[in-house]
């Protein structure tokens, strides 16, 4: 049987849908809808309502009433509320969603479809595109997520704050990529429990560059699917400005980069590391972004006063790994995609 004749045959859930969410229950109601609307697979929905100050609960009740909703006391945060939908299904793939997406037809067959013709594919991502303005990528993944060997992320059609009009050409590049986006990607429920699902100590951001890491370590691979297109709301929960997000992205970034790499890659990279970072509260001091150099300060701190998770980070991290450094950074932009991008304005093509 082919893939293809796979997905129109099924008629049990495969899929668990996991939506986190926090107030915004006009916006969780468009994703709902479109969710409804743009694929005819016998999908499970399930909210993780991280404990909601407006009727957003009401309306799925009064609205969407095959949905799960798992109430929660207080904000988990991405990473615990997408623990606890993980948890609670029991589907063989999962699709993890931000609340701030409407989507185009069939988008969820095609990442079936793709997970589906490789077993060494564990997650799959599809194409991202920014809701505000359709014709460009969003900033959040675009076409598939890249990283330099400094642990600093970027995507194919976004690099910091330019973002490439879409015109197909990534379309035809390697499937894979380095990370998923947490805005939307479907995984196998199995691997992400064995490979520990999210690290709720990050909160929010990075936590699925954590994860994806570790599936990398695992020997799986992680692709996208361009086939598959979604439009995202970029920024709604936490603006680009918001000195917590600029703190939660350092930080995180620190964390993985200190929890996944082996210690001779570490010992060699980390000076350099610390190098860019002190570089980069240099030009936000010339740019007077009081915000980012408070960012880096308490990003630092935070790793100085919390060894313990990184050792218990780095301790998981060794149980997994079943592939060396070398083969994990090939995939890795061979440098710093700061500098190759402030300094010598290089374009960067993955």
């Amino acid at each position: 049987m082919t893939n293809k004749e796979q997905i129109i045959t099924v008629d049990a859930k495969q899929i668990s849908v996991i939506i986190p969410h926090y107030n915004g229950e006009s916006i969780l109601k468009d994703c709902l809808e479109s969710l409804y609307k743009t694929t005819q697979l016998p999908i499970e929905i399930i909210v993780v309502d991280n404990g909601s100050s407006d009727n957003s609960v009401k309306m799925i009740t009064d609205n969407f009433p095959k949905v799960t909703i798992l109430k929660q006391k207080k904000n988990l945060g991405f990473a615990g509320g997408c623990n606890a939908g993980i948890k609670h299904a029991v589907t063989p793939f999962v699709l993890i969603l931000n609340n701030d997406t409407v989507h185009t037809d069939n988008w969820i067959d095609h990442l079936l479809e793709k997970i589906l013709s490789d077993d060494k594919i564990c997650a799959v991502q599809p194409k991202l595109l920014s809701f505000q303005n359709q014709e460009y990528f969003d900033y959040s993944g675009a076409c598939g997520g890249e990283m330099d060997i400094f642990g600093f992320p970027f995507a194919r059609g976004r690099i910091f704050e330019n973002i490439e009009k879409d015109e197909n050409q990534y379309d035809d590049h390697s499937d894979e990529i380095v990370w998923a986006s947490g805005t939307a990607f479907m995984a196998r429920r199995e691997l992400l429990v064995e490979a520990g699902m999210f690290d709720e100590s990050f909160f929010a951001h990075m936590e699925e560059i954590d994860l994806d890491w570790r599936f990398r370590l695992m020997g799986y691979k992680i692709v996208v699917e361009p086939k598959s297109v979604i439009f995202h709301r970029s920024g709604w929960t936490l603006g680009a400005e918001s000195p917590f997000k600029k703190y939660l992205n350092h930080r995180n970034s620190l964390i993985m980069f200190l929890a996944n790499y082996s210690i001779p890659v570490l010992l060699y990279l980390l000076p350099l590391r610390i190098l860019l970072d002190y570089m980069a509260l240099g030009m936000s001091l010339m740019k007077f972004d009081f915000g980012r150099i408070n960012a880096i300060f308490k990003a630092h701190f935070y790793i100085l006063f919390h060894v313990k998770l990184i050792i218990t980070k780095r301790k998981t991290a060794k149980k997994l790994r079943v592939i060396n450094d070398s083969n994990i950074m090939k995939k890795y932009y061979k440098g710093s995609i700061a500098i190759s991008s402030f300094v010598f304005r290089k374009k960067i093509i993955m």
